[in-house]
């Protein structure tokens, strides 16, 4: 296998962690909206919490393209 295929397959499998962070972001939405619905004076209280894992996971996924990108067009 040459280094630029290798480099290719690299980068691609350094995207994945852009679709964990989709599947973080869309799971920690729908657990916020599952508990607000069923207590939603507490809903106000839990919105600082949401956005703080909100901020964290769609941190990881731009490391994630980062890194894709640093082995396309670094090493």
């Amino acid at each position: 296998m040459e280094a630029e295929a290798a480099k290719y397959i690299g980068a691609g499998l350094a995207t994945l962690g852009m679709m964990g962070a989709a599947l973080g972001v869309g799971n920690i939405f729908s657990s916020f909206l599952t508990g607000a619905l069923r207590n939603p004076s507490a809903a106000q209280g839990q919105f600082g919490n949401l956005i703080f894992g909100f901020a964290v996971t769609e941190a990881l996924g731009i490391f994630s393209l980062l890194i894709a990108l640093l082995l396309l067009f670094v090493v």
